[in-house]
């Protein structure tokens, strides 16, 4: 692999890594996500000392450990929390999953309390041809889920990311056998403050 790529992967795998601590901390796993978190660190330590990265390679690559670096620090208090008794979840800021940010960012985001409140949602919807293998489709719309049970005061702390995805496998093979098509479309809207979850088959 060349130096780009091992820097795209190490950005993914920590994006993956901050869903699945999410996915932990809200109770959707049974154990931290170590596997993922041990080739993150695996990546850093194989580029830590290559001597061949360009300038702007070399930047990308600080400010994505210095990101990691702050992600490390804000899971191992979740993680102590849970040992000394305190509900983590009420120290997540923000929504379920981390959004989308700029590529090489100069710092990693600051942690604050008390948490901003969540992004007014306003739907979502994916299409799937196979969600048993689509997981990071289906991380999303969990995502989404939760965003608008949140939004609309409904409880999230039964609905596990496991029990979700089975749900969206089962409902997928069953319209794709029903109607006879390819892929299936998954929706989230809120409707008179109600959380409405959809599926149709799509051609």
């Amino acid at each position: 692999m060349t130096i780009d790529e091992y820097l795209n992967r190490l950005e993914d795998d920590i994006r993956r890594l901050k869903i699945e601590f999410d996915i932990f901390f809200n109770g959707g796993s049974k154990r931290p996500p170590y596997d993922t978190k041990g080739r993150v660190d695996s990546i850093i330590k194989r580029l830590a000392d290559d001597r061949s990265m360009t300038f702007a390679q070399r930047f990308r690559y600080n400010s994505l450990v210095s990101r990691y670096t702050s992600f490390k620090e804000l899971w191992r208090r979740h993680i102590q929390s849970i040992e000394e008794g305190v509900n983590p979840n009420e120290k997540l800021a923000g929504t379920f999953a981390e959004r989308p940010s700029a590529v090489g960012a100069a710092a990693a985001p600051t942690v604050v309390s008390p948490p901003p409140q969540p992004k007014q949602f306003s739907g979502y919807s994916v299409t799937c041809s196979d969600p048993q293998m689509e997981v990071d489709k289906i991380i999303t719309l969990y995502n989404a889920v939760i965003d608008a049970k949140r939004q609309c005061g409904e409880p999230t702390d039964k609905l596990s990311f496991e029990q979700f995805h089975k749900i969206v496998v089962a409902q997928s093979n069953k319209l794709k056998a029903q109607f006879q098509c390819p892929s299936i479309n998954f929706s989230v809207e809120i409707e008179q403050g109600q959380v409405k979850f959809k599926a149709k088959g799509s051609r």
